[in-house]
């Protein structure tokens, strides 16, 4: 291993069917308003963490949550992963602002999130 940091789990994406009942779920569940509201994807920040909801399961096609470990390199981490026994389903790229997220999946099926902040 080459002891690439892990930050821990601080994102959570959340595939949903109705938007705006998810949202006023959400809303109500973390005492705050979305700090990010668009057709395709509500955004909370709630106490160090960052819940979101996709409607349809968003580009990815989640049908469950995705839970996003907060990594320091991602690419380092990636591979350390994929090393272990780990498969890409979906490779680092920016999802704007400059934040890169990679997926991959255990080998039991699991989805793992990592993302990096700039």
């Amino acid at each position: 291993m080459t002891g690439s940091s892990t930050q821990g789990i601080k994102t959570v994406l959340h595939p949903v069917s109705d938007l705006a009942k998810a949202k006023a779920v959400y809303a109500a569940l973390l005492g705050v308003p979305p700090q990010t509201d668009s057709p395709y994807y509500v955004g909370f920040e709630a106490e160090g963490q960052s819940i979101g909801l996709l409607p349809g399961g968003g580009p990815q096609g989640l049908t469950s949550p995705l839970a996003h470990w907060h990594v320091t390199d991602i690419e380092a981490k990636l591979a350390e992963v994929t090393a272990a026994g780990a498969a890409v389903k979906e490779p680092v790229h920016d999802v704007g602002g400059g934040r890169l997220v990679a997926t991959v999946i255990d080998p039991d099926g699991n989805l793992l999130g990592l993302l990096q902040d700039r």
